[in-house]
C-alpha cells in the first residue's frame, strides 16, 4: 500500500471526557513558513515607505546578475513583490500559509528553509535559461520620451518558484489530496491542480504570453522540487531537525557517523508505516524522528 493510498489526515477520535481534539494551528510546527510569511509581508510594506528602493537593489535580472556578479539577487528577490496592487504578494501569502506548513512538517525545518530557497533559485535560473535563447523577451524595450531599457534588465520578483515547489510537493507527499479552487469554486484532488498550474505555465512561457517571465520561474521553482522529493537525498547536506539546536548527546554523536550510521530497511510491511502514521495523527509530524521521516520520505519516493 502507497503512502498515498492512506487515511494520511484522519482526524483523531475524541479526547477524554468527550470532548473533541482541539485542532491545531496551521503554523504549529511550522517556524520557518511563520518567518518567511512576516519577512515578506514586512519586506513589501518597508519597499512601500522607502520608495521601492528595495525592489530596485534585491530584485533579479539577467543583466545585473549575470553581467554585474549581483548573485545576491538569487535569494533578494524571493521577498520583493510587485506594488501594482496587493494581488501578488496576496496569492503568494495565501499559497504559503496554505501548503507550506505541509512541506515543512514532512521535510523538517532546516531541510525545507533549503527545499525553499533552492528553488526560488531554481525559479531565477530557468527564467534566465529560457531568456537567453529567446524563449520570451526583446533586445530593447521602448520606455516613451527617448528612452529605452535593455529586456535583461527587467526585474522578476516573488516567492512563486518556492510557493510551486510546494504545490508540487504536496501533490507528490498526497496526490489524491481534496483542494478547492478559490475562483471557481471547483473541487479537484492536488494532482490535478498542481498538473493544472504547469500546463497554465507552460503553455503562457513558450506562447510568449503576458508574464511568460514570471511563469519560467514557476516552472524552475516546480521542477527542482518535484526533483527534491524524490531524489530527498540530495538535502542529505542539509542537518536534520528544527532550526532550534538541539543538545548534543553521545547517542546522537555516534549516529552522525556516517562509516557506522545504520541504514534503514526500508523493506517495512505495512504494520511498520501504520504504526508511523498513526502517531503522526497523533501527536503530528513534528514528533517524528529522523529515522521516522526518512522511512516517509522514502516509501513517497517509491
Amino acid at each position: 500500500m502507497g503512502l498515498s493510498d492512506r487515511d494520511y489526515h484522519r482526524v483523531p477520535p475524541q479526547q477524554a471526557y468527550g470532548q473533541a481534539p482541539q485542532r491545531p494551528s496551521r503554523l504549529a510546527g511550522a517556524p520557518v513558513v511563520k518567518w518567511l510569511l512576516i519577512i515578506n509581508i514586512a519586506v513589501f510594506i518597508l519597499d512601500k515607505m522607502v520608495n521601492y528602493s528595495l525592489t530596485y537593489y534585491g530584485h533579479f535580472s539577467v543583466g545585473f546578475v549575470f553581467e554585474h556578479g549581483q548573485v545576491w539577487r538569487f535569494i533578494t528577490f524571493q521577498f520583493l513583490h510587485s506594488h501594482q496592487g496587493i494581488m501578488h504578494i496576496l496569492f503568494n501569502m495565501f499559497g504559503l500559509f496554505m501548503f507550506g506548513h505541509f512541506v515543512e512538517k514532512w521535510w523538517g525545518s532546516r531541510k525545507f528553509l533549503a527545499f525553499y530557497l533552492l528553488s526560488g533559485c531554481a525559479g531565477a535560473l530557468m527564467y534566465s535559461l529560457l531568456y537567453s535563447v529567446g524563449i520570451f523577451g526583446k533586445d530593447v524595450i521602448d520606455l516613451g520620451d527617448g528612452y529605452t531599457l535593455s529586456s535583461a534588465y527587467i526585474p522578476l520578483v516573488g516567492a512563486s518558484a518556492g510557493l510551486y515547489a510546494c504545490l508540487i510537493a504536496v501533490a507528490v507527499i498526497s496526490p489524491d489530496l481534496r483542494v478547492q479552487l478559490l475562483f471557481p469554486p471547483i473541487p479537484m484532488k492536488m494532482k490535478t491542480f498542481a498538473l493544472g498550474v504547469l500546463a497554465i505555465g507552460v503553455v503562457v512561457t513558450f506562447a510568449n504570453l503576458q508574464n511568460a517571465g514570471g511563469e519560467a520561474g514557476h516552472l524552475g521553482g516546480a521542477i527542482l522540487g518535484f526533483i527534491l522529493m524524490k531524489k530527498p537525498r540530495l538535502l542529505a547536506w542539509v542537518p536534520d531537525g528544527s532550526v532550534r539546536k538541539r543538545r548534543p548527546t553521545v547517542d546522537a554523536k555516534i549516529i552522525r557517523d556516517k562509516k557506522i550510521r545504520p541504514k534503514i530497511n526500508i523493506s517495512l510491511d505495512d504494520s511498520e508505516i501504520d504504526r508511523i502514521l498513526d502517531k503522526v495523527n497523533r501527536e503530528g509530524l513534528q514528533s517524528l524522528t529522523d529515522d521516522e521521516r526518512e522511512v516517509l520520505r522514502r516509501v513517497a519516493g517509491q
